[in-house]
């Protein structure tokens, strides 16, 4: 699945909600979010508008192997109204 383009930090730390993770931490223009869900896991998002998509890549893959889903569902999962 391809990557949306123009998705900024708070956005996506936003839709990530959905997976369990809240913001615990923010220094300068980064945000740590944090999930307990299957595990503790963190993950670190610039507040960059929009995002580069290597690092929106790396984001998502990191996050999606926490959660032991493929990277396009766990797309598919954050875009779905």
């Amino acid at each position: 699945m391809k990557l949306p383009r123009d998705i900024s930090g708070e956005e996506l730390a936003d839709l990530l909600q959905k997976h369990g993770y809240k913001v615990t931490r923010q220094t300068g223009s980064h945000m740590r979010l944090s999930t307990t869900r299957g595990g503790e896991h963190h993950a670190t998002i610039p507040r960059h508008k929009p995002l580069r998509v290597g690092t929106l890549n790396a984001i998502l893959k990191d996050v999606a192997e926490h959660l032991k889903l493929d990277r396009d569902a766990l797309i598919k999962s954050l875009l779905e109204q």
